[in-house]
């Protein structure tokens, strides 16, 4: 009886720390509104206290501008914030808390990891078949130095995509001269800029649009701007 009893306590630990998992997994993939409210506070909190600097991690200048400014934990744990959010890969989470317009109104916005899976995987690939054949896989030309890419000799059986956080819609990749990996937006800006009243104009970064009422941002895109009315790609050296 006694050995019965020892093995369902087992069992019932064991059931626990599977279901556990699931549990967070939930959480841990939904960017809380009251999450986001409470980091931007303690970043509100220790922008205070310290003379208007800011709790981040340093990058490179060279970075892109979506990636540039990722919140530093460490800086406001345990003093601003009992522990990161759930949604927070330093909990675990698919996101990364960053910071965009650190000049004048530094405020928390998110990063979708799982879109950095995917392009891991695709530049993988790209420097394997670079090894080999010199060059990246380039299809045809979109605009210059952008690419739609030929993911068939990359080995995909069908062209790997993202899901858009502000659609639902299933995102392209495109490569730019030097090879480096992007998602193609355009769906999304396009139906945007034919739905929504704008004052943009050729020359801007029509980017914002898409993250005006989303606390994710478009991290691994390059710069948009607008020409008769459509989103067109507008390369510059600052993604």
């Amino acid at each position: 009886m006694k050995k019965m009893l020892v093995i369902s306590v087992l069992c019932l630990f064991t059931l626990t720390g599977c279901l556990y998992p699931d549990e967070r997994l939930v959480q841990n993939q939904i960017p809380y509104e009251d999450q986001i409210a409470s980091v931007q506070s303690a970043v509100n909190q220790y922008r205070e206290a310290n003379s208007g600097l800011l709790p981040i991690q340093d990058r490179d200048m060279e970075t892109p501008i979506y990636q540039k400014y990722p919140i530093n934990f460490n800086k406001i744990i345990p003093r601003y914030l009992q522990e990161p959010p759930s949604s927070a890969f330093e909990s675990g989470g698919i996101f990364q808390y960053v910071l965009l317009d650190v000049e004048t109104n530094p405020t928390v916005k998110l990063i979708d990891l799982r879109h950095a899976d995917i392009i891991r995987d695709i530049k993988t690939r790209i420097y394997v078949y670079k090894r080999s054949n010199g060059y990246p896989p380039f299809e045809k030309m979109i605009v210059e130095n952008v690419f739609t890419v030929d993911f068939k000799k990359l080995g995909y059986d069908e062209p790997p995509h993202a899901v858009s956080p502000y659609s639902g819609n299933n995102l392209p990749f495109v490569i730019d001269g030097k090879g480096e990996i992007y998602i193609d937006y355009s769906i999304d800006l396009y139906k945007l800029l034919q739905e929504n009243k704008h004052h943009f104009k050729h020359g801007e970064d029509i980017r914002p649009i898409l993250y005006e009422n989303s606390p994710i941002i478009p991290a691994y895109s390059l710069p948009y701007t607008v020409e008769n009315n459509e989103p067109v790609f507008f390369v510059t050296n600052k993604y």
